[in-house]
């Protein structure tokens, strides 16, 4: 398993893993283009992907200029092997490295991103959306969480 910076050429792949996860779906697949993960990758943000095996399995996503998670995906077959929790720290240590403002994020409430943004230590805050709930994460929590 290799934890790395997204590449362009990821993005194929990275649009794979989007569309294959069982919550959080979308509506219609066209709502998240290529170009929009070039811009949140490279413009915007930064992001990271799981590699195994030369596939792309998972990946997480930042935005730099809502201060936002704009993304943190894996493929349902590789649930439950600790990915998704080092794609998120792996994204949070960068995030809090380059700014000490709150980073939020809004996922589907009932799912297992609320569940694991809650383990996280991610504070609920409102809502988001079209019925999401809104977390926020401060740099003051989440160094603190790392000591």
């Amino acid at each position: 398993m290799i934890i790395r910076e997204a590449r362009m050429e990821d993005i194929p792949q990275i649009q794979i893993v989007r569309n294959s996860v069982k919550e959080n779906t979308l509506s219609d697949p066209g709502l998240v283009t290529d170009e929009d993960c070039k811009e949140f990758l490279f413009e915007r943000g930064k992001g990271w992907v799981c590699e195994i095996n030369s596939r792309i399995v998972g990946f997480s996503i930042i935005d730099m200029k809502e201060h936002n998670v704009w993304a943190l995906f894996l493929h349902p077959d590789f649930e439950k092997q600790g990915i998704g929790r080092k794609l998120h720290d792996v994204m949070l240590d960068w995030y809090f490295e380059q700014t000490k403002e709150n980073l939020w994020l809004g996922t589907s409430p009932d799912t297992r991103a609320e569940i694991f943004y809650r383990k996280s230590g991610w504070k609920e805050t409102g809502t988001h959306g079209k019925r999401e709930i809104k977390f926020e994460m401060t740099y003051h929590h989440w160094k603190n969480k790392k000591i």
